[in-house]
């Protein structure tokens, strides 16, 4: 049950979306048990975001959340292929590219929880 939400300043064209999604549908397995299967993705571009006081350069904030737990090695290598992916596809970098991390215990879906 991920979730990945991607929020940039950046505009994103209707190819770069299905890239991005796509790509997010593989990366996402490098998480164990997760798999594009169950993948949400949800990308807001052209948002006002600003990384120490500038908006004038590419800036995204990306959150993944997730029902159950991940580990500590799964997620560095998840924010690598995640920063790698949006420096490729929209030329950000990964220097003003955060990633977060949520985890849940209660997570619902076709009107029950798991």
């Amino acid at each position: 049950m991920p979730c990945i939400e991607l929020k940039t300043n950046v505009k994103i064209s209707p190819e770069k979306e299905e890239a991005i999604k796509s790509k997010f549908g593989q990366v996402i397995s490098i998480l164990p048990g997760k798999s594009e299967q169950w993948l949400m993705v949800s990308l807001e571009d052209e948002c006002r975001l600003y990384f120490k006081g500038n908006n004038q350069t590419g800036i995204a904030f990306v959150q993944v959340n997730l029902y159950g737990k991940g580990n500590a090695d799964a997620y560095i290598k998840l924010t690598a292929a995640i920063t790698q992916l949006l420096n490729q596809e929209l030329g950000i970098s990964p220097a003003n590219i955060y990633v977060k991390y949520e985890e849940t215990n209660y997570w619902g879906w076709n009107g029950s929880n798991f």
